[in-house]
């Protein structure tokens, strides 16, 4: 049987013929393979929600599917969130127009994609390596776009690295990706994070402490490894910038052993637990034993905390600072080097105690 709809509009009027069906039977569940999934905003009315099966293409005409909807009762009954319907289906039927609402009308489902939690401190490759495992990338092609791709963020304007570009503001965060999504689209994900979080009042400090967007990550990105409390990530801001606007040159070198271990893990793939007096003498940009003042780039990507701190520093007089060692994650902050020997000497001692114990 057929129904002849005539929809008047001004002076135009056409007739769509649709089959009648009557959506008597059971959606069954659909593969993952066949799922398209469809997300209905909160709040969406039928003219909304019939504008986007529209766009996804799974609809031709939505002023008839708004009529239909009314006619049997499904306005207001809408339910926000993600559903998720056959791509093999021909919906462009009274039958499929019922299929619809009835799927979108019920529940919708409760966990879609793939869950990923970035940690704060994960460089670039921890993070390749983190969704390489979740099937969500492609080593190659998400390595390319990170290195080749631009992305038009206003943080990223006086990033002029070479090599690495986007360490640093792949920001770390609990994110759930869409299976289908490409790999710009997540990398998008993470940098409009990191846009969201970076506020304006972030680079008005910026400017006030003579620092660009990209030094500023680069000294979070080392805070955040070197602070393991956070009442710490401040003080320690605040050395590493008394090491920098000092006259001294070896006190520009920052000696952060965080560097190191940024070194060895693009070399080696290792994190080391102790790093050695030969590893301070590896011969590479990011060497803060060698080179005076920050490194070429971010070592980690930092969070919002680290990012904190190193827009509002403390402000003391410390130049040193070496762990406890006493399992606490604390630090000993030092003001000269005779006192910073001395809090080696501490810390080795907490060592020993520890490994007694």
């Amino acid at each position: 049987m057929y129904i002849a709809i005539t929809l008047g509009c001004g002076y135009a009027t056409y007739s769509y013929i649709v089959e009648n069906y009557s959506a008597t039977s059971t959606i069954s569940e659909i593969p993952l393979e066949d799922q398209l999934l469809i997300e209905i905003p909160m709040g969406a009315g039928t003219a909304t929600i019939a504008n986007i099966l529209k766009e996804k293409g799974i609809i031709k005409y939505p002023l008839i599917f708004r009529i239909y909807s009314k006619i049997n009762g499904y306005d207001g009954v809408y339910r926000s969130g993600v559903h998720a319907i056959d791509k093999n289906v021909n919906y462009n039927t009274l039958k499929g127009y019922d299929m619809l609402m009835e799927i979108i009308s019920s529940n919708p489902l409760s966990y879609v994609g793939v869950r990923v939690t970035i940690p704060e401190g994960y460089n670039n490759e921890q993070i390749i390596e983190t969704l390489e495992k979740s099937n969500l990338i492609d080593r190659e092609s998400f390595i390319s776009i990170l290195e080749n791709s631009q992305f038009d963020f206003e943080f990223l304007k006086d990033n002029k690295r070479k090599q690495n570009k986007l360490e640093g503001y792949l920001f770390p965060d609990t994110y759930e990706f869409d299976p289908d999504e490409n790999d710009r689209e997540i990398i998008l994900k993470m940098l409009r994070n990191f846009n969201q979080k970076f506020k304006p009042e972030y680079y008005r400090r910026a400017e006030e402490l003579n620092m660009t967007i990209d030094e500023i990550i680069i000294l979070a990105s080392i805070i955040e490894k070197e602070a393991k409390l956070p009442e710490e990530r401040p003080i320690i801001a605040g050395v590493f910038y008394n090491r920098l606007k000092s006259k001294d040159p070896n006190l520009r070198k920052l000696q952060s052993c965080a560097t190191i271990q940024y070194i060895l893990y693009k070399r080696d793939g290792v994190i080391k637990d102790v790093i050695t007096a030969e590893d301070e003498k590896i011969e590479d940009p990011y060497n803060t034993y060698l080179y005076e003042g920050l490194p070429p780039g971010p070592i980690c990507n930092p969070g919002l905390a680290s990012i904190e701190a190193a827009l509002y520093p403390a402000e003391h007089d410390y130049l040193y600072f070496v762990s406890k060692e006493d399992g606490t994650g604390g630090h000993y902050f030092s003001r000269t080097y005779t006192e910073h020997l001395s809090a080696q000497l501490k810390a080795q001692l907490n060592r020993q105690v520890k490994k007694s114990e």
